[in-house]
């Protein structure tokens, strides 16, 4: 990998696993280390990224708990630009649930800042995102093998436009991407006060209404999709038009566009919307609040 940023208002580049990268040797089962700053000079001491030479074992390092934070006060300009392309940082994560490419990042950063400030340490669970506000805390599921892991957003990229999140090593290693480089995963944003309230087995997303009932006086849209494209979007609104007898709608929040379907005031017109969505692949779908 190839990264560049800096503390504060800093920018993560990532450019993807080297080949080049050290070979991992096997370890003996040793306690995970604590994370010091390195010390002042170059921006990095190494020039690539690689694996950690003498690697503790990171299989039982826990899940991050989520809790309450505010937004960091490094890392969330609205808007910021790398290598000559605009980025916008989302204003809250509510219902962010995105598929997509997840690559790692390790010792070639191990003990420097994060683009929020904090020290990154790649035998925690975190990760780096390029418009989920900081922090966020999400789910990210393996979608060839199913294992999952919870973890905290504190750092920004990776920028290609074919990544969709960029994990810590300890992360990479349970989901069991690290020798591949790369893996197909589902990242979805949980609400931490939602989290909390239901002892910590809460559904990942952040809107807690998927499974509630809907009453006739309380109009509500089913969201389909959350996407970075708004030909993407279109395209989607199209889609569903053409499927669907209710109306569709785009909703643009900050570079984010969030097809839905709505509103709806019935609960069984929400009911057969979503059946109808599932039936056509579109099988993760939720019901969020009329907000206007």
């Amino acid at each position: 990998m190839k990264r560049w940023y800096q503390v504060g208002v800093s920018l993560l580049l990532l450019a993807g696993c080297s080949s080049t990268q050290e070979v991992a040797q096997q370890a003996p089962d040793t306690a995970v280390p604590e994370v010091t700053p390195e010390p002042s000079g170059e921006r990095y001491h190494m020039n690539s990224d690689a694996y950690p030479q003498e690697p503790p074992d990171v299989s039982q390092v826990p899940d991050a708990v989520p809790r309450v934070e505010s937004h960091s006060r490094g890392g969330n300009k609205s808007t910021y630009e790398v290598w000559g392309k605009t980025y916008r940082v989302m204003d809250n994560a509510s219902g962010y649930r995105r598929d997509g490419t997840a690559s790692w990042y390790g010792k070639k950063f191990h003990g420097y800042a994060t683009s929020n400030g904090e020290i990154y340490d790649m035998y925690k669970m975190s990760a780096a995102h390029r418009s989920l506000p900081l922090p966020t805390y999400a789910r990210v599921t393996n979608r060839d093998n199913g294992k999952s892991v919870i973890l905290r957003v504190n750092d920004r990229g990776p920028f290609h436009s074919e990544r969709e999140i960029d994990l810590s090593y300890a992360a990479a290693a349970r989901l069991g991407i690290l020798d591949a480089g790369t893996g197909r995963v589902k990242v979805e944003a949980i609400d931490p006060r939602n989290w909390q309230a239901q002892g910590g087995a809460a559904p990942a997303v952040s809107s807690s209404s998927a499974q509630r009932s809907v009453t006739p006086s309380s109009a509500v849209y089913v969201q389909v999709a959350a996407l970075d494209s708004a030909n993407s979007a279109s395209a989607l609104e199209g889609r569903l038009d053409e499927l669907l007898d209710y109306p569709v709608r785009v909703e643009d929040e900050t570079g984010l566009y969030r097809v839905q379907v709505g509103p709806v005031s019935r609960s069984e017109d929400v009911r057969t919307i979503r059946r109808k969505l599932q039936n056509s692949g579109f099988e993760e779908t939720f019901v969020v609040d009329n907000v206007e």
